[in-house]
């Protein structure tokens, strides 16, 4: 069970909050699977000899994926400090526990939504969304 429940009104009023940070999180995460994608391709070019690399580069890659990797955790961590659920990194998914006729629910909220229209039951995840009103 949470430990605190949202109304619709509550937690609409929080994205004051937690959409700048859920914004973050999503950039965050993008930069974090760029600097994973150009590790690849470094290895990829040590694994055939290592031509064409920069000798700064891979601690160059590395100093950029543990950057991002550390603002990817504090930013949920922000996020899960207000009462929060984070979803889904890429999708800057957020869930807000919830109440409806005594049963926890969650309202579900993503980057690009301009307000909570949505909620869905414990089990059934971003597919089994519903329309407000509980």
């Amino acid at each position: 069970m949470a430990e605190r429940f949202f109304t619709v009104e509550e937690a609409n009023a929080l994205l004051e909050l937690v959409r700048p940070l859920a914004e973050e999180l999503v950039a965050r995460r993008r930069a974090l699977a760029d600097a994973l994608a150009r590790q690849e391709r470094i290895a990829g070019k040590v694994r055939s000899n290592g031509g064409g690399i920069r000798h700064d580069e891979p601690a160059e890659v590395d100093a950029a994926l543990s950057a991002e990797a550390e603002a990817v955790a504090r930013c949920v961590e922000r996020i899960n400090e207000l009462g929060v659920l984070v979803k889904d990194l890429d999708l800057g998914l957020v869930d807000f526990p919830a109440l409806r006729g005594g049963e926890e629910v969650l309202l579900c909220w993503h980057v690009g939504e301009d307000e909570i229209r949505y909620w869905h039951g414990l089990e059934e995840g971003f597919g089994g969304r519903k329309k407000l009103p509980l």
